[in-house]
């Protein structure tokens, strides 16, 4: 992939760090603000609808939402790590034949992916440079609910960001975290014709659900 940021999710998401999660989402299920933005689209309501999941990782959304009715997923990440792990997570379960797993940066992929009924970004935000195309493409794809993690934009992560960038700094790996506005990332969303449905905060995260 030719997005340096990319190539940084690469190389620190890798297989191994994908094992680990996969582990504890096996012992504890998800964590705590995945568990939230599931729970409020399974209460809004998801049988038979599409789900795109953008940094979707080991699948714990796409897992928890297939078995609550969801038909059909398109899952895209640009760490082949965490998708080789998805994959063999779907297979165990019975669900690989429902999900289409794309490699790669979504805003270059964009084009060539379909709408789908429910777009989720968990943690996905934080990870990517350019805020507004992310955000503003993943939410033009979605036709219903649009779910996002992403940090809150107050002291802790701002003060926390410098100090852990400077250390991908020194292990020479390109990927950074990133704080983007979050009155900017609901403006993005709300121009698409979404408002929002659920809220949830923990004390470094919000989840937010939109619907149309």
């Amino acid at each position: 992939m030719s997005c340096c940021q990319c190539q940084g999710i690469e190389s620190f998401f890798n297989k191994k760090v994908a094992l680990k999660e996969l582990k504890r989402y096996h012992a504890q299920g998800p964590n705590k603000t995945t568990r939230l933005l599931v729970e409020a689209l399974k209460s809004a309501g998801v049988d038979g609808l599409t789900l795109l999941d953008i940094g979707g990782g080991i699948g714990a959304i796409q897992h928890e939402l297939m078995d609550a009715g969801v038909s059909r997923v398109t899952s895209v990440d640009a760490s082949s790590g965490y998708i080789e792990v998805a994959q063999g997570e779907a297979e165990q379960r019975g669900l690989a034949e429902r999900v289409d797993y794309q490699y790669g940066d979504f805003v270059s992929l964009a084009p060539a992916i379909s709408p789908a009924h429910i777009v989720t970004l968990d943690r996905v935000i934080c990870c990517y440079h350019d805020m507004e195309s992310l955000v503003g493409f993943s939410s033009a794809k979605a036709q219903i609910y649009y779910a996002l993690v992403y940090p809150r934009d107050t002291g802790w992560f701002k003060l926390g960001v410098p100090v852990l960038n400077f250390l991908f700094w020194l292990m020479r790996n390109p990927f950074r975290i990133f704080i983007h506005a979050t009155r900017e990332v609901d403006a993005l969303v709300r121009s698409n014709g979404f408002k929002p449905r659920f809220t949830g905060r923990t004390l470094l995260w919000q989840v937010v659900v939109y619907g149309r």
